[in-house]
């Protein structure tokens, strides 16, 4: 027998860009705040807030001033003066520019909705309610968000040691590899980042383990070809002059198919996987099986909705290229489309 449960509207799991961008626009749609729960173990702005900082965006500075000021309810226009504001508007940026002002705006938003810190480790429907257990509270929703990240993919290569890539993104964090051989694996900016890393700090080598060729952003007037999978800023200028122009000495890219890649990977001591993220749910979530969802709006199950890099929508540019769209400015305009339905869609 459970005790008494707060009941709300809506359920809000996670507090990273997402989460942060679904309380600003349900708040925006008119949804009483205090029909609203929030849960998250610490409210710091996810992994982007407590790993990322160090890192390199591939998203411009005005995209972020975009999502910030996009909903009224983050009273960004009172902020506050952010060095965001005062850096070039169509350049990237380090992360940490981003984060300091999603911590001010999540202050302004646990003071209008209820915010709950804690892990949910159950996820169950009863009586057509959602019902979120923590380690302290149990509280009932009609309708949950599930904004709760991704973890990093890994493979399974046991004779190498593990960097993780939240060290190896940061120069000032990488162990010792002088002496080394570091394979990484794979093509996205985040291995970019690593591998210019690896060699600047340097590793005694570097073999890039690749599966397609490296991509960057086009820009036109009113889209971007590989706006999700493309090179874009530093990282793609640092490819161009070092990759793509003169070859660093101690670096080897690899096809993965590569007739000669279990001898090349023999010659390796440590790894880095750069290779993608898997998202990350609660561990007990009964009733909606291995936790799919509809790729193009959301939908895990009614009342149950995914949003974020761990359930990024599917998107098909005009020739056809398909992706998997994330970003913060995207995340808003995704939800213009998808709330809608959401707030419809209940149990």
């Amino acid at each position: 027998m459970r005790g008494k449960m707060e009941r709300f509207q809506w359920g809000i799991i996670g507090a990273g860009p997402a989460g942060i961008a679904a309380i600003g626009k349900l708040i925006d749609q008119g949804v009483d705040a205090g029909s609203i729960a929030w849960v998250d173990p610490d409210f710091q702005v996810g992994d982007l807030g407590q790993k990322w900082r160090a890192v390199s965006s591939n998203t411009s500075v005005k995209l972020f001033l975009d999502y910030l000021n996009i909903c009224p309810a983050f009273n960004f226009a009172k902020a506050p003066h952010f060095r965001l504001k005062d850096l070039d508007p169509e350049k990237t940026c380090l992360l940490q520019e981003i984060a300091d002002p999603l911590i001010w705006v999540t202050g302004q938003l646990r003071e209008k909705v209820r915010s709950f810190e804690g892990e949910v480790s159950l996820l169950e429907m009863e009586n057509r309610e959602w019902i979120l257990k923590t380690d302290k509270e149990v509280l009932a929703a009609k309708n949950v968000i599930l904004a709760t990240g991704a973890e990093q993919r890994k493979l399974e290569y046991p004779n190498l040691k593990e960097i993780s890539l939240e060290k190896a993104l940061v120069a000032e964090k990488l162990p010792d590899v002088s002496e080394e051989t570091v394979a990484v694996f794979g093509s996205s900016h985040s291995a970019m980042i690593v591998i210019k890393n690896l060699l600047e700090y340097p590793a005694k080598k570097v073999i890039n383990f690749h599966r397609s060729p490296l991509k960057f952003a086009v820009f036109f007037e009113d889209w971007v070809l590989f706006d999700n999978t493309g090179l874009k800023g530093e990282t793609a200028e640092w490819v161009r002059k070092h990759i793509h122009g003169k070859y660093p000495e101690h670096l080897n890219r690899v096809l993965a198919s590569d007739p000669e890649f279990s001898t090349l990977l023999s010659q390796c001591q440590s790894v880095v996987y750069a290779v993608g993220f898997e998202r990350r749910v609660p561990p007990k979530a009964y009733q909606i099986g291995h936790l799919t969802y509809n790729e193009s709006n959301g939908i895990v199950a009614p009342g149950l909705f995914g949003l974020g890099i761990g359930f990024p929508q599917k998107v098909e540019d005009r020739f056809g290229n398909v992706e998997y769209s994330v970003g913060l400015w995207k995340f808003m305009v995704y939800l213009d489309a998808v709330l809608p339905l959401w707030m419809r869609y209940a149990i």
